[in-house]
């Protein structure tokens, strides 16, 4: 991802429009065929020193100023009067993003990719691994690990299609100056046109200078990929606490101070990049809110944050694979942990069983009887529910059993986790064709 948004790309990408204009335009007979041919070889074989265009970019506010200039020295004879012809700086970085951006979105749906696979063999193999669900931090009900998998996997598979949405939306800018395509005469539409087909980018009905929607959707696809890895990350991190120690990853780290630590660093960095993931959204959000017909400052923002962003969920999606791929799940303790409560995830489940004996209000009230005598030290659940009146008096020992059984009680948890393979299954197909 790094070499995707890399300055070298945004370059190469700028040089890559003001080839794909030259020839637009020579298409719709706005310059000379001859000219536009000289452009494209100097697009592809001119050198830019890369820091002096940083430098000399501070003065105008936009790297595409010096880089015309650098360009049109670098195109021989007459062809070089025709370098940048009727379009105005934010065509050219607009365009440039869409085409760092495509590049980018194809390594992200990539990570995605392995990261969906990594979660789907998860849910697969773990289709019946009995562990606690947990909610607001405190054990609920009995889930089985497959089930998180799988939820985990539907959130991949979730992300790819807003990142492939994202992909399918960028367009090329053109607008000129203003957004009126003066400078191109009676041309304005027909170069627009060829512009789009040079780079095999989308046409938008209008220039889009300050209508900022589709970088918008690529920030709200890059949220979704990193939030989707940050998820992960953070169940992970949770499940590796010691007390709890129901999964640990494959290539945990150390400490400086402490030889016995085997920290979760994969799903540590995952969950950093994402932090730092919500701030560069904040600024492309933001970043709708412009003056008249050209940004001032929220258009200049938008460069750092995008390339940012992306490195930062490709990050998190990265660390989020490599930890998923290495995982190591433990049944036994995750079994184990669902009896810390000695039985008292269950409670729901009797007081269904017993409702249909005697009615909802009476089984909720001797449930939570017996639940009370357990959570005030008395006896193992299952005790204290036989030694309720109305429970014994409507349930067998071997009933009691037989609700207080975590495997009893999973509902359509089996059924959840098919239908998330099915999913993942026919996006694969649907990919390959």
């Amino acid at each position: 991802m790094a070499e995707a948004v890399s300055d070298e790309s945004w370059l190469r990408a700028m040089l890559d429009v003001e080839a794909a204009l030259a020839a637009a335009e020579a298409g719709a007979g706005v310059i000379p065929a001859d000219a536009a041919a000289a452009i494209a070889v100097a697009c592809a074989e001119v050198r830019i020193d890369l820091a002096r265009l940083g430098e000399d970019a501070a003065a105008s506010a936009t790297p595409v100023v010096p880089l015309a200039r650098a360009l049109t020295a670098a195109v021989p004879g007459a062809a070089a009067n025709y370098v940048h012809w009727g379009a105005t700086s934010q065509d050219v970085i607009d365009t440039a993003m869409m085409l760092v951006s495509r590049r980018a979105l194809g390594v992200l749906l990539a990570e995605l990719g392995g990261l969906a696979a990594a979660c789907a063999g998860l849910a697969d193999r773990h289709r019946a691994t009995l562990m606690p669900g947990r909610t607001l931090m405190q054990q609920a009900l009995p889930i089985t690990f497959g089930l998180k998998a799988a939820g985990w996997l539907v959130a991949v598979l979730e992300a790819g299609d807003l990142a492939r949405a994202a992909r399918a939306r960028l367009a090329v800018q053109l607008g000129g100056a203003s957004g009126t395509l003066a400078s191109l005469g009676d041309r304005g539409l027909d170069v627009l046109t060829g512009l789009a087909a040079e780079l095999d980018l989308a046409e938008p009905v209008l220039p889009w200078h300050v209508a900022r929607g589709r970088i918008v959707e690529l920030a709200l696809a890059l949220a979704a990929a990193g939030g989707a890895a940050a998820k992960i990350a953070l169940d992970v991190l949770l499940l590796t606490q010691t007390e709890v120690a129901e999964v640990a990853e494959g290539a945990p780290g150390g400490s400086s101070a402490m030889p016995q630590k085997r920290n979760p660093v994969g799903a540590i960095e995952a969950d950093a990049c994402f932090r730092g993931l919500q701030a560069q959204v904040a600024v492309l959000v933001a970043s709708q809110r412009v003056e008249h017909e050209r940004a001032a400052g929220a258009w200049q923002a938008e460069w750092p944050a995008l390339t940012e962003a992306f490195r930062l969920a490709g990050g998190a999606c990265g660390r989020a694979r490599a930890v998923v791929e290495g995982l190591r799940v433990d049944p036994d303790r995750m079994r184990a942990n669902l009896d810390v409560s000695g039985g008292l995830m269950l409670a729901e489940h009797v007081s269904m069983v017993l409702a249909a004996k005697v009615g909802r209000s009476a089984a909720q009230r001797a449930v939570r009887a017996a639940a009370g005598r357990v959570a005030d030290g008395g006896r193992r659940f299952r005790d204290e529910l036989l030694a309720e009146p109305e429970v014994a008096a409507h349930l067998t020992p071997a009933e009691v059993d037989a609700a207080l059984d975590p495997a009893g009680y999973l509902g359509s948890a089996p059924r959840l986790v098919e239908r998330a393979l099915a999913a993942y299954r026919e996006r694969t197909r649907s990919a390959s064709t």
